[in-house]
């Protein structure tokens, strides 16, 4: 496991995912990213209007054991 130094404390350095879904909340359509959801609002084809925007984050942490300190 890797560690840093914060304040004087060796603390160690969690490494964690993160995957973000981008989606129209009312058809369920995913994009690719924020700007492809932009420029389906912008195209005048479409019913997309911005407050179609859903943005969903996973985040997924290694696990990490913690143990307390005695005061």
């Amino acid at each position: 496991m890797r560690y840093t130094i914060i304040d004087g404390e060796k603390v160690p350095i969690v490494d964690a995912k993160a995957i973000e879904t981008i989606k129209n909340k009312r058809t369920n359509k995913q994009y690719a990213s924020k700007e492809e959801f932009d420029a389906d609002v912008a195209n005048p084809n479409t019913d997309t209007v911005a407050d179609d925007f859903q943005q969903d984050v996973q985040i997924t942490v290694d696990s990490l054991q913690v143990f307390g300190k005695k005061g």
